[in-house]
């Protein structure tokens, strides 16, 4: 014949469990959350993958103004720009009011 445990009994014994487990006792199962607060974090892996970052001749430019060195790439980069605004292809100018904003034109 099998007996039936109290409840009271049964709630007792989870209070006891979670004591010597040291686990959390949450009888009415809300949600807390406990699985992402006990989870690993992340950043510091994430550290780990990407490689330190490099010097770049902008950086040393800034620590070093009095060596005028001249990046390559970006003196490039502006004269490709030069030559697309000379052809009416470069970046628009930006807006210095709201009112000469093309968004504001296009609401009139």
């Amino acid at each position: 014949m099998s007996r039936v445990v109290a409840p009271a009994r049964l709630a007792a014994l989870t209070k006891l469990r979670c004591s010597i487990f040291n686990t959390s006792y949450n009888p009415s199962s809300v949600r807390t959350g406990a699985k992402y607060l006990k989870a690993r974090l992340r950043g510091p892996s994430m550290v780990k993958y990407y490689p330190p970052k490099t010097f770049t001749i902008q950086d040393i430019n800034r620590m070093f103004p009095e060596m005028n060195l001249v990046d390559e790439a970006e003196e490039t980069r502006l004269e490709d720009l030069r030559a697309l605004k000379v052809r009416g292809k470069g970046p628009p100018k930006k807006a210095k009011t709201a009112a000469d904003s093309r968004r504001a034109a296009r609401k009139k």
